[in-house]
């Protein structure tokens, strides 16, 4: 697969994400200020728990899409990197500029992390199942927690941050694999 046709869904995705993000900081402020990590944790859970119950039962009685789940995992990990970025004494309101510089940043980090390991490995989520991508946010979302029930404290692993950039990207891949499918 050509990497140049990767980078473009990459940012269609990401700019269908960076998109609601905005809409909701006008709508609500930053007003996810407030949520501690485990709380965003939780909420990452929250959606790739219904998608997979989406895809075990066959049904959605709530009627929301499943790519709008995609989209808020993304969203709610790069609040929790700009969460656990900022400081304990930052204010809980930031204006939108600075929310989206934030964002921007995150962003960028997540692109490059996608870049390196789509390089090393190939591609190899073009021929996985958006099942298969579900099940592993929800395994990386198994290991935040362990971290987060642990202080933080680690023997061999990756902290948190890399657990959240690695859920935006396989929601992105999703939100790709989900466009290509229709």
């Amino acid at each position: 697969m050509d990497i140049e046709l990767t980078k473009k869904e990459f940012a269609q995705a990401v700019t269908l994400c960076r998109d609601i993000f905005v809409k909701k900081t006008r709508d609500y402020g930053t007003s996810w200020r407030i949520l501690r990590l485990p709380s965003l944790t939780d909420q990452i859970f929250i959606k790739a728990n219904r998608i997979r119950s989406i895809e075990e039962s066959g049904e959605n009685r709530v009627g929301e899409a499943v790519q709008a789940e995609f989209v808020a995992m993304v969203n709610y990990a790069i609040i929790a990197l700009i969460q656990g970025e900022l400081s304990d004494d930052a204010p809980q309101e930031l204006d939108e500029k600075e929310a989206m510089a934030l964002y921007d940043n995150h962003i960028d980090t997540i692109t490059s992390l996608m870049l390196d390991k789509n390089h090393d490995y190939g591609e190899a989520w073009r021929l996985m199942r958006v099942s298969s991508m579900v099940d592993l946010i929800l395994m990386k979302i198994k290991r935040i927690k362990q971290i987060e029930d642990n202080n933080g404290q680690t023997l061999i692993s990756e902290g948190v941050a890399s657990g959240y950039m690695d859920i935006a990207n396989y929601a992105i891949f999703c939100l790709i694999r989900m466009a290509e499918e229709n």
